[in-house]
């Protein structure tokens, strides 16, 4: 009887486990997903729509580090990431004057989601970047545009 506990139960339990770890909270995404490796475009501001815009970003885990661009000018930092919990480092960026200011205002209001970000929300394709209240500050897409 011993012999079939360990042999038959204890890798059925293990089996179990398993697989409610990996079923997450029923989202269909595991909250430790990663967001890293796409490029996320910007797609929404607080609750404003951007339209075409070449504000992106990238997370990079084996560095720890995040890059990409505001629209105007290259942005890079660091990140840390656990489950849902995400914080964006002190950014630093390249110094161009955006030539069209409303493309200057949306990267100096996206830069400013980044910094604030202290967790997100994962789908498909789209990941939503959240601050310490739970208000969307910022949506990005992997798809292409």
């Amino acid at each position: 009887m011993r012999s079939f506990t360990r042999r038959i139960a204890l890798p059925a339990l293990a089996t179990t486990a398993l697989l409610a770890a990996l079923t997450g909270c029923g989202s269909g995404i595991s909250l430790d997903e990663p967001i890293e490796g796409p490029v996320w475009r910007l797609a929404q501001l607080g609750d404003e729509p951007v339209g075409q815009s070449e504000a992106q970003i990238q997370f990079d885990r084996s560095s720890g580090r995040v890059s990409g661009s505001g629209g105007c000018n290259r942005v890079s930092g660091s990140f840390t990431r656990s489950g849902v919990t995400l914080k964006i480092g002190q950014l630093a960026s390249t110094r161009m004057a955006c030539a069209d200011p409303t493309r200057g205002a949306n990267e100096a209001q996206f830069l400013s989601a980044l910094q604030s970000t202290t967790s997100y929300r994962l789908a498909p394709g789209r990941l939503a970047l959240l601050d310490a209240g739970g208000r969307t500050v910022a949506i990005l897409s992997s798809g292409s545009r």
